[in-house]
């Protein structure tokens, strides 16, 4: 039954459907450029997330460094074996968010820049006499109402009720769910090395993904991810905390969410709505990160609707994904076949983290990762990294 609404509903030219990075990032650009915007977003969700955020991320999107809680400097890979090896950030690092400080400066940028902010879940898409969409929703007090829109962004997370309404035959992304617990971090004096992020692999605490300690200032990230079902998450993150020296350390949240692990073949109905962030599938395959791609997906899907309010083409809804995967898609397709083979055994996971030793391998990971760009400009170290690839996977090499 439709909630009653008035005769002539609030009108926007896009209703933006979630306000994580992907939809405060495309509200305050549409919102920028004169759009008028409504920002809708669920109160009180904070999704489960390790908080890295590359350099590139604070330039793109001029984001303060005064966000970020912690700079790690080093990596540190731990094998199955208790093995462990650091990967040294050279001339960078790697930024820690804390999520829900994080978002709603976001947000927050998006109502400065001329956003209108509405707290609402979202219920359904209905659609006026001349088919104009109706975007739908409840506030927390249990009120109803609809908004007119021209436009609609779905950036609401890998669950998106708006792609199930918009586009309902679309092929869902296979997905990890994760779950961490975010807990007071130890005294400097303790022994805990705050600027360091450890990455575990261990098919006990994972057997599809890995767990994580990421400190976050006077707060640590301890989480693992798996998409396997039936796996007790909790358990899992209870043996990280033990072994990483956080037992007893005080537990501010527990926080679990999906995490899509491909990108939708589909962002847009043909018509007036596109996808972005979680919903659209952009967390990248084996490393889990989300939150550049998100914001990146979600800046493309702004443009893709500023390109479309201009004109009334719904062709151009579709540059959204075409444009990410442009820029993106390579990256995707080799992180997940790096998970798919890498992370099937706890021997095959032993053989990647022995491979992390190699110093071309740290160089380009890093270099990658923080520039986001696949690196070309090293054919040598490519090869050198190639023929010792085969010689691990060969087992020509002990791990």
């Amino acid at each position: 039954m439709s909630a009653a609404r008035p005769a002539t509903p609030e009108m926007f030219d896009a209703v933006v459907v979630g306000g994580g990075p992907a939809g405060a990032t495309a509200a305050a650009d549409l919102a920028r450029g004169g759009h008028a915007v409504l920002l809708l977003d669920r109160a009180g969700r904070i999704k489960p997330c390790g908080g890295a955020v590359p350099p590139r991320l604070l330039r793109d999107f001029a984001i303060p460094e005064s966000l970020l809680v912690a700079r790690a400097a080093a990596a540190r890979m731990v094998a199955p074996s208790g093995r462990t090896v650091d990967m040294p950030i050279a001339g960078g690092f790697v930024g820690m968010v804390d999520r829900d400080h994080f978002d709603e400066w976001l947000r927050a940028r998006a109502a400065a820049a001329g956003a209108v902010r509405r707290t609402g879940v979202f219920e359904r898409l209905e659609r006026a006499a001349d088919g104009t969409a109706l975007v739908c929703y409840r506030t927390p007090e249990g009120a109803a109402g609809c908004i007119a829109a021209r436009a609609v962004i779905g950036a609401d997370g890998a669950n998106s009720a708006v792609a199930r309404a918009a586009l309902p035959q679309r092929r869902a992304a296979p997905f990890v769910f994760a779950y961490h617990e975010i807990v007071s971090s130890p005294r400097p004096d303790s022994g805990f090395d705050g600027a360091r992020c450890d990455v575990v692999y261990r098919g006990a605490l994972s057997p599809d993904f890995y767990g994580w300690v990421f400190p976050h200032g006077a707060t640590t990230s301890v989480g693992v991810g798996s998409a396997r079902k039936g796996f007790a998450l909790r358990a899992a993150v209870a043996a990280l905390r033990q072994s990483a020296g956080l037992a007893d350390a005080a537990t501010l949240r527990r926080e679990g969410a999906p995490l899509p692990l491909r990108p939708l073949a589909c962002w847009d109905n043909g018509r007036d709505v596109v996808l972005a962030g979680d919903a659209a599938g952009v967390v990248a395959p084996a490393s889990g990160e989300g939150i550049y791609y998100a914001m990146t997906a979600g800046r493309l899907a702004g443009e893709a609707v500023a390109a479309f309010c201009a004109d009334g083409d719904a062709r151009a809804l579709r540059q959204a994904r075409r444009r990410f995967m442009r820029a993106h898609g390579r990256v995707f397709w080799i992180l997940g076949m790096m998970q798919r083979f890498w992370y099937s055994s706890d021997r095959r996971r032993e053989r990647f983290v022995a491979i992390c030793q190699d110093p071309d391998v740290q160089r380009l990971t890093w270099e990658a990762y923080m520039n986001k760009e696949l690196v070309r400009a090293r054919p040598g170290a490519h090869a050198r990294i190639f023929f010792k690839d085969l010689a691990h996977l060969c087992g020509f090499v002990a791990p």
